[in-house]
């Protein structure tokens, strides 16, 4: 698994918990170890987790290690940022991208 620091890694068993019942918008990564872009995007997503933590959580699902949360959402590219609110995805972006393009490409929904 990717660590990220300040990115907890959240599994099929407590995904409902941390991201589904949170309050306020969850960024959650969904990652794999074998995943080049993915390993860019952890510094990234480790100075979003610190910058906007007064708005947005930050958290990593495990592809490999998580398939249920995987297919559930129907993630098939990895990195995939998808943001969640109220239990729901309400915006999905795939591919490494830098930390100020993400910003923008999700400023609507935080």
């Amino acid at each position: 698994m990717v660590e990220i620091a300040g990115v907890p890694a959240v599994t099929d068993d407590t995904f409902a918990a941390e991201v589904l019942s949170a309050d306020g918008p969850v960024l959650v990564d969904f990652t794999a170890d074998w995943c080049p872009p993915c390993r860019m995007m952890a510094p990234v997503l480790a100075d979003i987790a610190k910058e906007e933590a007064h708005r947005l959580r930050v958290v990593s699902v495990d592809v490999d290690r998580n398939p249920r949360t995987q297919a559930a959402y129907g993630v098939l590219s990895m990195p995939t940022l998808m943001v969640f609110r109220d239990g729901q995805p309400v915006r999905s972006v795939v591919g490494a991208r830098a930390k100020a393009r993400l910003l923008r490409e999700l400023a609507d929904v935080l």
